[in-house]
């Protein structure tokens, strides 16, 4: 039995439990404004702003530790078994939110699933640099984190409409059974990697593996393993740090919006839960258009014959400066209608202007987020990919964390403007990351056989 391109199975897969995961933690998100009100209805909107933000960054921190030690997991018992640990976890994990009856209750649960869905990125890029060679990794990864965007693009109007229908209690169990349901066809497909898996063809099989051997290490003109150091030796390469701090920088601007979008939305244009599922899921779809376009930009360029570093820089620059204007208009969405010729815009002009800008700046993080994704690959190769995705995740988490607990502090009278100011500069971060720290994006070798 031969699954014909059985990688495409694969990542699929994988963006499928990414969908999920996005599901589950944007259910919290969704349904606070309705879940504060029954928890807290003697405390003013900041109190309550306050105490989301403190389960947030409770949350995003137990995230970042879960990085951290996944890519050790993913490194130590495989794919397979890794994500059926992380998302088996994190589904009782969101069961688990249905019987939350305070801050206490909802930040153990929330640190739950922060540690267990923490699982899903070195898995999938650790998936990603086993299952496709090196030019079509950066597409893979544009597939797998379309999982994030359709996950937000989706879950937001599936939420509002549950609301409907079911008690917040309910809709976090319903949401929880998703990740059960996947393990089954994970564990019946994923037998094993490429190189043993019983149903890959020998023609897929030889393209995989002699695809991923983009390494010449003592340069007799073939192929092989390549250079995976230890995590010391990783570790003392600026290129590694430069990977860190580009994640560290880029990614707390998609919590930004993973985080805030629905009480953004109700705190300043006075929306309520149904009325977020007709406008929250636009930006989502600006950042599944970006990791479509990020992704097949590098692999039309690679294979018409541009660098792994020339690649690489053109993408995410193109994301970075997408972002950087969209941010800093986002800070007042009524410039946006006065250049356009609108004259005293109402609410809903402006939050329909504000979730447009919100959409390009998803598409220009989506565009860039794959190809800083698949650095780790591209730089080494065997255990050190999953170990520095790891340590770039837990970074990014970090950061993630601290602009989420400023965020309640710096957004007094509901301005928001100082935050995406922020975010502008965080893209400005990422941009140097790549250029100055990573320098040349190319395979590495030891120190000792560098040619000087």
């Amino acid at each position: 039995m031969t699954f014909k391109g059985l990688r495409w199975w694969v990542v699929s897969l994988v963006a499928l439990a990414t969908v999920i995961n996005y599901i589950d933690r944007q259910t919290l998100s969704v349904l606070w404004p309705d879940i504060s009100a029954v928890l807290y209805p003697d405390k003013s909107a900041a109190q309550v702003d306050q105490i989301y933000g403190f389960i947030s960054v409770v949350f995003i921190f137990s995230y970042a530790f879960g990085q951290a030690i996944f890519g050790k997991i993913f490194d130590w018992i495989g794919t397979r078994l890794g994500f059926a640990l992380s998302i088996g976890f994190w589904s009782i994990a969101t069961v688990l939110h249905a019987f939350a009856r305070g801050v206490v209750s909802f930040s153990i649960f929330r640190s739950i699933l922060g540690v267990a869905e923490a699982g899903n990125w070195p898995g999938a890029a650790k998936a990603n640099a086993e299952w496709f060679p090196t030019r079509e990794r950066a597409f893979a990864q544009g597939i797998f984190n379309s999982g994030a965007a359709i996950g937000g693009l989706i879950s937001i109007p599936i939420i509002g409409f549950l609301s409907i229908h079911f008690s917040w209690h309910m809709i976090f169990i319903l949401v929880g059974i998703l990740g059960f349901l996947w393990l089954v066809p994970w564990w019946v497909l994923v037998k094993s990697p490429p190189k043993t898996h019983p149903w890959l063809s020998d023609s897929e099989r030889q393209y995989i593996l002699s695809g991923q051997l983009n390494q010449d290490i003592n340069q007799d003109g073939e192929p092989d393993d390549g250079y995976a150091p230890g995590t010391g030796e990783m570790l003392s390469r600026k290129q590694s740090w430069g990977v860190i701090i580009a994640s560290a920088a880029i990614d707390p601007i998609w919590w930004l919006f993973i985080v805030w979008i629905p009480l953004y939305l109700n705190r300043v244009y006075d929306m309520e839960v149904k009325e977020l599922a007709l406008y929250a899921w636009v930006p989502y779809f600006g950042a599944m258009l970006g990791a479509w376009f990020g992704g097949l930009l590098a692999q039309n360029r690679i294979k018409s014959g541009w660098s792994v570093d020339a690649t690489r820089k053109m993408v995410i620059s193109i994301g970075c400066l997408t972002m950087l204007p969209a941010l800093l208009l986002l800070a007042d969405p009524s410039l946006v209608a006065t250049i356009l010729g609108i004259s005293d815009p109402g609410i809903t002009t402006l939050a329909t202007i504000a979730v447009i800008i919100m959409a390009t700046i998803l598409f220009g993080f989506q565009t860039a987020i794959g190809n800083v994704q698949t650095l780790p690959s591209d730089f080494y190769s065997g255990k050190s990919v999953g170990t520095l995705s790891g340590f770039s995740g837990m970074a990014a988490k970090l950061g993630a964390a601290g602009l989420t607990f400023l965020v309640p502090v710096i957004t007094q009278g509901d301005n928001y403007a100082p935050v995406f100011i922020i975010g502008a500069g965080l893209a400005l971060l990422a941009l140097f990351a790549v250029w100055v720290l990573c320098g040349r994006i190319e395979p590495l070798r030891p120190r000792t056989t560098e040619v000087t």
